[in-house]
């Protein structure tokens, strides 16, 4: 009898298609690794010479790939080098907050070119569109770029844009963000694609790509400063929520906090209430430890003796015991420490936390500090939207 639920043999792919995966594949090298020869392509992708110069000459011909010199030291005649043309596409990447919006435009490569701070004065809800255009023009200014030179942008926000209704979610606090058809209004406006993304998401998409989650496809990121979030990467890929709310862990109703009701509506929930800025500043009261912000009360707390003990041991046991009901789902293999809390504590917090959740969990992850320069978040923003552009751009079949 004849199987007919056996799938149909796969067709062997058209000489078009196999030379756009070939092209891929140098072109991903050529990120990965800079300059390189013919041969050398040649070399790591399996291709034979001529193939390879075919490719390269393909690749050149069509903007994507410049020489740039020739090796040098080595034995026989030198060999042309061949890297990525920056001026292929670029990006720009947005780290929205309540306070200010910070810009930063690249060029293919993934090389940050411009980058530009627009402080919102007096957390302003009218004129939002415009002020982002505002802000990307100046960036694009300093980039040296004209009007209407960018392939995409990615702007990472508190809270989610919802799939469905492509409203934001879970960020009262963010004014002017809000109403309906935003997405469209800012791609009309700004003159490219545009994507929205939480912003912790974001900042675990640049640990993926650049710090301490390199080559890690199950990983939880908690993003403490003040509010507290996580992102969860499975299988390399980001989990988002079927609201996009994933993640969203601030509401999460922790031990030794009040139970909060209406949690959308306070915008607030218990491991808020524990490990955010706030109750990092209200414990730093109790032990004696006055300052002006949760980074500088931890601060003081790592140079005060007996007190400073005192208080970041509390502290860890909060972070880890709203870690401890996210691993208990989640089971990954790799727990990232990111945003100002953490920074601010550094090794010394870190190993505390690590110590606490040892006790409360089962599962039991390596936990590590963020490594990403900078703003984690406009790292990540740029790394989304480079991804969607080299899409774009490196398309050649």
């Amino acid at each position: 009898m004849n199987d007919t639920s056996a799938p149909p043999a796969p067709r062997p792919g058209t000489p078009s298609r196999l030379r756009a995966i070939n092209d891929r594949a140098a072109l991903d090298l050529l990120l990965a690794h800079g300059p390189l020869s013919r041969t050398r392509i040649g070399s790591l992708t399996g291709l034979s010479k001529p193939t390879a110069s075919q490719l390269l000459a393909r690749l050149e011909a069509a903007g994507l790939v410049v020489p740039v010199g020739t090796t040098v030291g080595g034995p026989g005649p030198n060999a042309q080098l061949y890297q990525v043309n920056p001026a292929a596409g670029y990006v720009a990447g947005l780290d929205v907050t309540p306070g200010q919006t910070r810009f930063a435009v690249a060029d293919i490569t993934g090389r940050t070119i411009a980058e530009h701070l627009l402080p919102t004065p007096g957390r302003q809800a009218a004129g939002t569109v415009e002020r982002i255009a505002d802000g990307l023009a100046a960036t694009l200014e300093k980039a040296g770029l004209s009007p209407g030179s960018l392939t995409g942008i990615a702007i990472g926000t508190p809270g989610a844009l919802d799939p469905q209704s492509q409203k934001l979610r879970y960020a009262a606090h963010l004014p002017g963000w809000h109403s309906g058809g935003l997405l469209d209004r800012l791609t009309e406006a700004l003159g490219a694609p545009v994507a929205i993304e939480n912003d912790v998401n974001l900042a675990a998409v640049a640990e993926q790509a650049l710090g301490s989650a390199q080559g890690c496809s199950d990983f939880v990121l908690l993003w403490a400063e003040e509010g507290i979030g996580a992102a969860i990467v499975l299988g390399g890929r980001l989990h988002r929520g079927h609201t996009g709310g994933a993640g969203e862990v601030g509401y999460m109703p922790v031990p030794g906090a009040p139970v909060i009701r209406n949690v959308r509506r306070e915008n607030s929930g218990g491991f808020q209430e524990l490990a955010g800025a706030t109750g990092v500043l209200a414990l730093a009261r109790q032990h004696g430890l006055s300052a002006r912000s949760a980074g500088a009360a931890i601060g003081k707390a790592l140079a005060t003796p007996g007190a400073g003990d005192a208080f970041l041991t509390v502290l860890a046991e909060r972070l880890a015991t709203g870690l401890a009901a996210i691993v208990a789902v989640i089971d990954p293999e790799l727990v990232v420490l990111s945003g100002g809390i953490p920074t601010a504590g550094g090794a010394r917090l870190r190993d505390l936390v690590q110590e606490q959740l040892t006790g409360l969990a089962v599962p039991r992850p390596r936990l590590l500090s963020s490594t990403v320069p900078g703003s984690p978040v406009l790292h990540g923003a740029l790394q989304r939207a480079l991804g969607a552009a080299r899409e774009q751009v490196f398309t050649t079949d």
